[in-house]
């Protein structure tokens, strides 16, 4: 792409979840569940976690896209760096596990991760926004442009720190109220949640590696490296 069209991209998605986010995070909760909104608000979930995640990441982009466009290269290169670091190790892999793993839940039973009553809270529009859109998001973008992604052990670990910090979370969270943030969790046993956090985290890593495979595949390596 032309970088005026990937700046402008780059905006209506920073927009676009800017705008997703604020609705998220304004609903009106008057007829709320009692289980949902409440110690930590929504930012116990890891969609909507996500949804900030990928408003910074397209901020960024179209910060980069703008200092070129204004041929501050100088300028532009760090915020670049950070542009690939964000989508290689956080924006893609997140996304990614986000739909993939609502939606087999939701098919499984949709109780365990997004009970029925959300249906009077959430806007059928919102639920998909959260939770579908994203991982086209993230396709188109490894479409657009190229990204450099690090070395495989500093991704992994950062990728790694930052799922620490969340299940750090998710179980502070359960230590306070003594309720879980998905109803799922309540259905294993303390070394059972243990691998299933730990299958979480081999299969966001496996979505690490399939970003970074398709981001090569399309885009070549003499083309990452230039």
């Amino acid at each position: 792409m032309e970088i005026s069209t990937l700046a402008t991209y780059h905006c209506l998605a920073f927009v676009w979840y800017f705008f997703v986010a604020y609705s998220i995070t304004h609903i009106k909760t008057e007829e709320r569940p009692s289980e949902v909104f409440l110690y930590g608000g929504q930012w116990k979930y890891l969609t909507v976690l996500n949804l900030v995640l990928q408003a910074v990441f397209y901020g960024v982009s179209f910060l980069a896209d703008v200092l070129r466009l204004i041929k501050k290269l100088r300028c532009a290169k760090p915020v670049i760096s950070s542009r690939d670091l964000l989508f290689s190790v956080l924006a893609f892999p997140v996304s990614t596990f986000v739909c993939i793993s609502f939606w087999t839940l939701y098919t499984y039973n949709r109780e365990l991760v997004y009970p029925k009553s959300l249906d009077g809270v959430i806007p059928f529009w919102l639920n998909h926004a959260m939770h579908t859109a994203v991982l086209p998001f993230a396709l188109l973008e490894i479409l657009a442009l190229p990204h450099r992604y690090p070395a495989k052990k500093k991704g992994l670990i950062l990728l790694g720190f930052v799922a620490f910090l969340y299940i750090s979370w998710v179980l502070w969270i359960y230590s306070i109220t003594g309720e879980w943030v998905y109803p799922l969790f309540a259905l294993f046993s303390p070394p059972g949640l243990a691998a299933f956090f730990a299958a979480s985290l081999a299969i966001i890593v496996s979505f690490y590696n399939f970003g970074e495979f398709l981001n090569r595949m399309i885009w070549g390596q003499s083309k990452l490296s230039s």
